[in-house]
């Protein structure tokens, strides 16, 4: 098994890593939530440091430390309410946990690079649960494991991203991971202000996969395999921006979802707005809860590879 010191970027996994160690072992993750069988954290202390709001990476996380018998503590707005607010930097805030003989810390952070920079000095795994606009590299394993459970491969696979793709960092992480299997094409589907970040697309560029940008999605629905849908990210946006979805150009709706193939599948990070309306959640290609789920699969695997 390829020994993990740090989750930090999607970049750092290999396409070995993912199909023959990670993806087997979430699979088994899963029957383990279920029946509680494996103790690999037993004695050991994750500490969860957000500095930003989280629902489903956090919780998956204490609820991944907590079933693989470890002890979850968290700092929920450790922007708020702890030393930051005095100034302490986020390495000094690493060093302290580190010196208190915790095994592992997750950190959230709204500046882009600061698990980067916690790792440097670290001397315990650091994962990285999202860094400002830059990366959330578990958020892409587990929607890269979510593509691999429904299509049985990632190769040949064609994603729309839709939404906010200037300030969306899962969809930084997912377009990474894609890379790494053959025949990939990606359609950035975004208002023109919003278009995905130019480094992302020299990536692509170079590895090579093939990607394409528009204002329309309805041009794309149909020959897509998965369609990955993302909010406006307001609380990143500068003054004076303003993501104009009046018209529906970014919202999925029923007329639109019958577009689709039948066996494709709906993605969505959440927290939704009304890109995604709930009168959807029907529909069996609509995956984005069960997407959710597998987060704490992932996320057990992750920290059983990292610990134990």
């Amino acid at each position: 098994m390829e020994k993990l010191q740090h989750v930090l970027e999607a970049q750092q996994f290999t396409r070995t890593f993912l199909e023959t160690e990670l993806f087997p072992l979430t699979k088994k993750m899963e029957q383990v939530a279920r029946e509680r069988n494996d103790h690999s954290l037993s004695g050991k202390i994750v500490y969860h440091l957000f500095y930003e709001p989280s629902t489903r990476t956090r919780i998956s996380f204490e609820t991944a430390t907590t079933i693989l018998g470890g002890i979850a503590l968290s700092t929920e707005n450790a922007s708020a309410f702890s030393s930051a607010i005095k100034g302490e930097t986020v390495e000094d805030t690493v060093r302290v946990i580190n010196g208190y003989h915790h095994n592992a810390i997750i950190i959230r952070h709204k500046e882009e690079g600061a698990a980067a920079r916690a790792a440097v000095v670290s001397k315990i795994p650091i994962i990285n649960a999202g860094d400002g606009t830059g990366q959330h590299p578990t958020q892409a394993l587990l929607d890269v494991y979510t593509i691999y459970e429904h299509f049985q491969t990632l190769d040949g696979i064609r994603v729309a991203m839709v939404g906010d793709l200037a300030h969306g960092r899962t969809v930084n992480s997912l377009a990474y991971l894609m890379a790494k299997f053959r025949g990939i094409h990606i359609d950035f589907v975004s208002p023109t202000l919003f278009r995905v970040q130019q480094d992302i697309k020299d990536y692509l560029e170079r590895h090579p996969v093939s990607y394409n940008e528009t204002t329309n999605l309805g041009e794309v629905l149909k020959d897509i395999d998965v369609l990955y849908m993302t909010r406006a990210q307001t609380e990143r946006f500068r003054q004076g921006e303003r993501f104009d979805n009046h018209h529906g150009g970014f919202k999925m709706d029923l007329v639109m979802l019958n577009r689709m193939q039948p066996n494709s599948i709906v993605m969505h990070p959440l927290p939704r707005n009304d890109e995604l309306p709930p009168e959807l959640d029907n529909d069996p290609r609509v995956v984005c809860f069960r997407q959710a789920q597998n987060g704490l699969y992932v996320r057990m695997a992750l920290l059983k590879m990292l610990l134990s």
